[in-house]
């Protein structure tokens, strides 16, 4: 772990007057992590945030029969946020999970999971939605990256319904950017996209590894969007997805 995040339903601000304080009991995760992966003892500290918001240090004050006390100070901005919303065909479920810690960890605004016409339909059956494993991989992406802030993560079940929802709402902000990976025909490529101006966002559309339909080509044409190549290689989905993001942030001159 390279952050110990916590809830803000976690934080005690009574038990010591004029400190925030903690407490983990031996079997949570992040004890484990704290006491026996980094041999952290009493007076030790560690980098530490509150999910949703600041991020900072803590030292571990006291270790008990139970469980450990740790002091925070939590005065520190997160990263700023990637200004980059990513519309993703259903990808299996397993890589599902990559893909949504790796999404967390690049500081994505939003991941939007998205019904498409050659998509896999058992694919949106996964039960990562509703167990909170979905939940969890954002998380471990959010520490990864020593971040708080999670993306917003929704699902569509068809492209023509991601398009009305996001698209229009995108199409109301100033220098908002459309972007969708496609091999088929493209209209250029991403190594060959200019700079984006400062201050612009993406919505970013990558479709399942049997690609988009001819009529959901046209959907996103219809919808301003310029579709762009990858490359000759047909990639997994969550592949092409962090592949498309890492090169619009380059032009967003965020690496």
């Amino acid at each position: 772990m390279n952050l110990i995040l916590f809830n803000e339903a976690e934080l005690n601000t009574d038990e010591y007057p004029g400190e925030v304080t903690v407490h983990l009991l031996h079997r949570d995760e992040r004890a484990v992590h704290l006491l026996k992966v980094l041999h952290k003892g009493v007076g030790s500290s560690f980098t530490a945030g509150v999910l949703g918001g600041k991020t900072g240090s803590g030292i571990i004050a006291e270790i008990g029969s139970t469980g450990l006390l740790a002091a925070l100070n939590l005065d520190n901005d997160p990263p700023r946020r990637t200004p980059l919303r990513l519309g993703a065909g259903f990808p299996r479920p397993i890589q599902l999970r990559r893909l949504l810690r790796d999404c967390a960890s690049l500081g994505l605004t939003a991941v939007d999971l998205v019904g498409t016409e050659l998509g896999e339909k058992s694919y949106r059956d996964t039960k990562l939605l509703n167990d909170g494993g979905a939940h969890s991989a954002l998380v471990e992406g959010a520490i990864q990256a020593r971040d708080t802030r999670l993306p917003g993560l929704a699902v569509y079940p068809t492209l023509s319904e991601w398009l009305q929802m996001v698209t229009v709402a995108a199409q109301k902000v100033t220098d908002t950017v459309l972007l969708a990976a496609d091999n088929v025909r493209p209209q250029g490529s991403f190594s060959g996209l200019g700079p984006l101006q400062p201050g612009a966002g993406v919505v970013l559309a990558i479709g399942p590894e049997r690609g988009w339909s001819d009529r959901e080509r046209e959907q996103l044409e219809g919808a301003g969007y310029f579709r762009l190549s990858l490359g000759e290689r047909a990639l997994r989905t969550e592949t092409a997805c962090v592949a498309a993001a890492v090169l619009v942030m380059e032009k967003m001159n965020l690496l």
